[in-house]
């Protein structure tokens, strides 16, 4: 039987198991070009239909939308293999997604899954998203190939939500993929809000819906996305061309929690803290987020190694992939 990865957020890493966390530099925090696969590393592939309720008055497939990709892929991946019995519960701490080609409606998006790194505890799961475009009578004009990189930093939990170890079975399963096999923590985004009167805007409240929760009462990776979308409305030039989300989760947010919203505009990036009362009534950080503008030298990296990955699987680098091996 397999069981959902619960795709929540938590109390920060660093606090729950500290003397495991040391900090690194990560190639994120630079904007570098995420880490591609490792050649011949087997990968869970599956593919989705772009529809219209993904897309914005553009046709371009929101971040939200993105986030639910990741969720399906992710909880298709785990039902794909033995692991749903042994490391059933999985928490996301971070997500990064780099919006390189944008994809729109209408196209098919295939997704592909694997380990990048990891620890005994938690792992970074990089997913691709590619798209071929298609046409239709309410979007007739071709467009070039979609392509979307992202990395999630994945905490596996007990049935109490303490980090846990990786069973030995899902460790040799991820640990094939990749030879980082010392992941550490380093936050990528300003933890610590600043005063209101510091920020580019008054405060706003975002109001949650019943719908944005799941069956475990947290709210849904994909509304914190929503409020994200809400605050691009005014910043338009950030996503206009390739450019950076980086989503982490500090607290989890719960039925009846009032979200306020502290923004920051920078020239060239958003940031954006999620704001929830603690239980004295004064703020606390629940999630940050920051969307970057990316150059095209950056962009054009990250498209050259996918396109050098689409000669290697002509190669036949293909044919020695599993799609039915990560968790």
């Amino acid at each position: 039987m397999s069981y959902p990865i619960v795709t929540v957020a938590c109390e920060p890493a660093d606090t729950a198991d500290r003397g495991h966390l040391l900090t690194r530099d990560n190639s994120q925090a630079t904007g570098a070009a995420l880490p591609d696969r490792k050649d011949g590393a087997r990968f869970f592939e599956a593919t989705y239909r772009v529809r219209t309720g993904d897309v914005d008055q553009d046709m371009r497939v929101r971040l939200d939308a993105v986030a639910r990709y990741l969720q399906d892929v992710a909880n298709d991946n785990i039902e794909a293999t033995e692991l749903g019995d042994s490391d059933p519960f999985w928490i996301v701490r971070r997500t990064v997604v780099d919006v390189i080609k944008p994809i729109s409606w209408p196209a098919t998006v295939t997704a592909q899954r694997w380990c990048g790194s990891l620890s005994t505890r938690w792992t970074n799961m990089r997913v691709r998203l590619t798209a071929e475009h298609e046409t239709n009578r309410f979007n007739p004009e071709p467009r070039e190939s979609g392509l979307i990189e992202t990395e999630a930093f994945w905490i596996n939990v007990n049935d109490q939500g303490m980090p846990s170890r990786i069973s030995d079975d899902a460790f040799e399963l991820l640990s094939s993929m990749t030879d980082e096999h010392r992941l550490r923590w380093k936050s990528l985004n300003p933890e610590k809000a600043p005063d209101a009167e510091g920020a580019s805007a008054d405060d706003r409240e975002h109001v949650l819906r019943s719908t944005d929760f799941d069956p475990f009462k947290h709210l849904n990776n994909a509304a914190y996305l929503e409020a994200v979308e809400d605050e691009l409305v005014d910043h338009l030039d950030l996503i206009d061309g390739p450019h950076r989300l980086v989503i982490e989760y500090l607290r989890p947010i719960v039925p009846g929690t009032p979200i306020t919203l502290r923004r920051v505009r920078e020239p060239e990036r958003l940031l954006l803290w999620m704001l929830i009362p603690d239980d004295d009534g004064e703020d606390q950080v629940a999630a940050t987020v920051s969307v970057t503008k990316r150059s095209a030298d950056q962009a054009a990296g990250d498209q050259e190694t996918v396109d050098q990955e689409a000669v290697d699987r002509e190669a036949g680098d293909r044919a020695a992939s599993d799609r039915s091996v990560t968790a």
